[in-house]
């Protein structure tokens, strides 16, 4: 694989203060455990989202100035599917990223990734379309997915409206939404388009068959994304155990991933989904699918766009340059 591969430097079951986090991510978990808010497993859907919908928002900080910021509403699988779309400053017409938020499939909305989106839409010099899905466990899987792939084939069959080249698509997510843009260039793939670019995959959740993986065997219930925390996500999202070995519940389960776009995978050095990421920019590059791997140093999940980190820390350097090279 190219890029930096970094791994977790801790023992699986170390105490805390021997990994070595960013002194900022160091304040926060120091600042969520003396809070002693109640585990994800034992709060209702709506009380999650209570819960971690505001603070989301508040680690990526205020909302930047855009040329246009448009609220779209275009026909979905389960109904009305909204769609905000994000234009920087220029000409165009533009690429085009297609977002979806992480969250997993339970908590998330277009307000907890608005900073982001615009962050991403102004350094990379792209439109960004952000995708509502519906969430769980309102709408099971595959509702978000087919949402998901309905909102990146309207973006392409409806580009002059919003003035993008539907031939400079890219999709993108983090955490379940970074799995949700390869599950979308699965189905891309397999329904004959639309013709997708790049994929911008942040710690994206690939593979709910099984946590039994090295990073969440590592860091279990120690950070704010837990082990016991993915359990909460998946059992809200999935129907049934067999859902899991669904390839597009869990694209690392694909017999065949090539023919996919090229990917830049990034992911946080502490994070139970770190493998997750490793693990699919490893298959991709198996069949022939350029996939730029990066695990950051000193991180956590939700680090990807953080207010409080440089740009070069939190992500947002890389990945803004390689949409922009993506999407030239």
């Amino acid at each position: 694989m190219t890029g930096t591969i970094k791994h977790p430097r801790a023992d699986a079951g170390a105490e805390m203060s021997q990994y070595q986090f960013l002194p900022y991510i160091e304040g926060l978990l120091k600042t969520a455990k003396e809070a002693g808010a109640p585990p994800l497993q034992t709060l209702t859907p709506e009380e999650a989202r209570g819960v971690r919908n505001p603070v989301m928002i508040g680690l990526l900080g205020p909302p930047e100035e855009m040329a246009l910021v448009a609220e779209q509403t275009i026909p979905g699988p389960g109904g009305d599917l909204a769609l905000r779309i994000y234009t920087p400053q220029g000409q165009g017409p533009f690429g085009v990223l297609v977002y979806f938020h992480g969250g997993g499939w339970v908590v998330g909305s277009l307000e907890t990734h608005d900073s982001l989106c615009r962050k991403l839409a102004n350094r990379a010099g792209c439109v960004v379309a952000a995708v509502d899905y519906r969430l769980s466990p309102e709408a099971k899987f595959p509702a978000a997915l087919e949402d998901a792939y309905a909102g990146a084939k309207w973006v392409h069959d409806h580009a002059a409206e919003i003035n993008v080249d539907p031939a400079r698509l890219a999709v993108g997510g983090d955490s379940c939404g970074g799995g949700m843009a390869v599950s979308v260039c699965l189905m891309a793939k397999e329904r004959g388009g639309p013709p997708i670019r790049f994929q911008l995959l942040v710690y994206p959740v690939t593979d709910l068959s099984s946590f039994d993986k090295e990073s969440c065997n590592k860091y279990g219930d120690d950070l704010l994304l837990t082990r016991s925390g993915m359990g909460f996500f998946r059992g809200h999202y999935l129907t049934s155990e067999q859902d899991a070995q669904n390839p597009l519940a869990s694209p690392l389960l694909a017999k065949d991933l090539s023919g996919l776009p090229p990917a830049l995978v990034i992911t946080a050095e502490h994070d139970v989904v770190t493998s997750d990421g490793e693990l699919l920019a490893r298959r991709l590059n198996e069949a022939g699918v350029p996939a730029e791997y990066t695990c950051y140093p000193g991180v956590i999940h939700l680090f990807f766009g953080m207010a409080e980190l440089s740009e070069e820390e939190n992500g947002l350097a890389q990945a803004a340059a390689a949409l922009k090279q993506a999407l030239a």
